[in-house]
């Protein structure tokens, strides 16, 4: 019996040809909801799924075959990873794939917040010419701390080398990565000499709402913030207070922790219309790690992991 695998979005031309001839019947549907996911999943063999479908438990508990969930970009967080441990479902992601796109737009952010960007735009747009209020700060001689040395952590460090800043790098669960231009560091030396913090960690139960009050209050100096990794890392209360209290001197923020608009709360609302109105922060809609060419690296990554456990 041929093996069957449901795309749940849109994938390029070339990523649905490889699937067919890696032998499965594709079966694409970008409309399929959650709950019809739920009645057809016992079907299939692989899922590939982006971010509006979710591999929770429910779901992989009526996954009677399947073997293989691709994920392009780095994030399994819409995966109950356990449950699919336990199932023998094998996960793969393509966080190599849009690394540097994820790198180089925090390095954009940073500038334009640094340099007041967007607000002087801005003025000109409004027949004002702001060359006095606007005056930045340079980037060089800054001590950047990186938190998470991974895919994308390392990238950003790799992006930072010509700017002649000092880097610093903390990572739970790797070490050895120093060399003459990241200074491997703990927490507490990052808390102290940090000028500006980038987060690059998924998004776990551990790390939900880490950086809170008390881990802001921790670092000795007020510092510039990236976020450009998921957004329920960071408490949006807390950081506001901060922002308030000069504690954080500007925010990049790529990552909300609701990123469904329409279904904003007048609580959420309110929080969002205080990031927005503040210009110490600027704020993407998730798009980081999406480029053109991320798109298409993303998704020959995951074909040449599947290939090459299809060919184990």
């Amino acid at each position: 019996m041929q093996k069957r695998f449901l795309i749940t979005e849109s994938v390029p031309e070339f990523f649905s040809d490889g699937l067919i001839k890696f032998g499965f019947e594709l079966d694409i549907n970008t409309q399929i909801s959650q709950e019809e996911i739920e009645e057809t999943i016992s079907q299939y063999d692989g899922l590939f799924i982006r971010g509006r479908i979710k591999a929770d438990t429910k779901l992989l508990e009526r996954a009677a075959k399947l073997k293989y969930i691709l994920r392009p970009g780095s994030g399994l967080d819409i995966i109950d990873i356990s449950k699919a441990a336990e199932q023998k479902i094998i996960l793969i992601n393509s966080p190599e794939g849009n690394r540097d796109a994820v790198a180089e737009h925090a390095i954009g952010m940073l500038l334009s917040l640094l340099n007041h960007i967007p607000q002087s735009f801005d003025d000109l747009k409004n027949n004002k010419w702001s060359r006095v209020e606007s005056a930045g700060s340079e980037l060089m001689s800054k001590t950047i701390g990186i938190i998470g040395f991974g895919n994308t952590g390392s990238a950003f460090a790799k992006k930072l080398s010509g700017f002649d800043v000092r880097i610093l790098a903390y990572d739970k669960f790797i070490s050895g990565f120093g060399n003459d231009l990241i200074t491997e560091v703990g927490l507490n030396q990052m808390y102290a000499e940090a000028d500006i913090v980038s987060f690059h960690i998924p998004l776990t139960s551990e790390n939900t709402f880490l950086v809170d009050h008390k881990y802001l209050e921790s670092f000795k100096k007020d510092i510039y913030l990236i976020n450009t990794s998921r957004g329920k890392i960071l408490k949006s209360t807390d950081l506001i207070e901060a922002i308030t209290k000069g504690k954080i001197k500007g925010a990049c923020l790529d990552v909300l922790e609701n990123e469904n608009l329409p279904t904003y709360s007048a609580e959420e609302k309110s929080l969002l219309n205080k990031l927005i109105s503040t210009e110490k922060v600027i704020i993407t809609p998730h798009i980081a790690g999406k480029t053109k060419e991320s798109e298409e690296k993303i998704h020959l990554y995951l074909l040449h992991k599947l290939h090459e456990i299809l060919s184990y």
